[in-house]
Formats: structure tokens, C-alpha cells, sequence
């Protein structure tokens, strides 16, 4: 049976290909969890709407990004935390940082986009990249200090 695919899906293919599958296949999985359309003439045209609206979707999200790189772009954000020497209690964690940004510059962030290796648990600065689009990628300035 031959689909067109809605999204990527792995070991098959990318989104507007159109894939031979097992009709059980289809008719179990794609089609319910909207992963694929039965390929007809119908559906072709229904997705080449669909891929025209995701792709200006897609420019809007980025044009967006860039937008957000900019108000970002120098961006120095302190958090205050207690701790002892060096060491603070508890971490800083993507949570704290989306906060911080937020209430510093009044704008929504995304705290799943904040690219934080693993949690901030020392005094110090660091950079930490924030990834609102996949091509977009914001550094932002992050100095961890002190609650006196």
C-alpha cells in the first residue's frame, strides 16, 4: 500500500514522500496516529497545501528566532542563589535561567531550549546557549552569584 507521510518517520522516510508500506502497517499505525495519508490524487493535493502553510509556518517561527536573537543578543542575566564557599545549594537548572530571562526582559522563553548540558551547581559565569529555531542559536550570558 503506498502512503504519503505527514511527518518524518524513522526507517521509512521525510515528510511529503510517498513510501510503500504493508497495509496493516498503515492502516494501524500512520493512518491513526496521523503520521500518513492512503496516497491518492485527493490527499497529494491536501498535502501540498499542508507543505506550503508548514514552510510559511516554518519562516514565521524563524523570523521570529532572529527577532528574539536580537533582544537577546547581549544578554547578561544574574541569578541569585545561597550558597557556601564555591558551592551553592541546590543547582541552577534550564527552569531558573528561562525564568530569569523572562522577568529580566519581559519575553516568552521556551525553558526545553535552554541547551544546559547538566545543571549549574558552582559560583561562576557561563555562557549558555538558548535554541528557539534549529538555525537560530542565542548565547546568553549567565553569571551565578551569591544571595547576601
Amino acid at each position: 500500500m503506498n502512503v504519503i507521510l505527514l511527518e518524518p518517520v524513522d526507517n521509512l522516510g521525510d515528510a511529503g514522500e510517498v513510501v510503500r508500506v504493508r497495509p496493516g502497517y498503515a492502516r494501524n499505525w500512520l493512518v491513526p496516529q496521523g503520521l500518513a495519508l492512503p496516497a491518492t490524487k485527493a490527499n497529494e493535493k491536501e498535502l501540498h497545501a499542508r507543505l506550503l502553510q508548514r514552510a510559511k509556518l516554518l519562516s514565521e517561527r524563524k523570523s521570529d528566532a532572529e527577532r528574539l536573537g536580537e533582544i537577546l543578543g547581549d544578554a547578561a542575566v544574574t541569578i541569585r542563589v545561597k550558597a557556601g564557599e564555591e558551592r551553592i545549594y541546590g543547582s541552577v537548572g534550564n527552569r531558573d535561567i528561562a525564568d530569569a530571562l523572562q522577568a529580566a526582559f519581559d519575553v516568552e522563553i521556551d525553558r526545553r531550549k535552554v541547551m544546559l548540558a547538566e545543571p549549574i551547581k558552582t559560583l561562576g559565569e557561563y555562557v549558555v546557549p538558548y535554541r528557539p529555531h534549529p538555525d537560530v542559536t542565542i548565547d546568553i550570558k549567565l553569571q551565578v552569584v551569591a544571595d547576601a
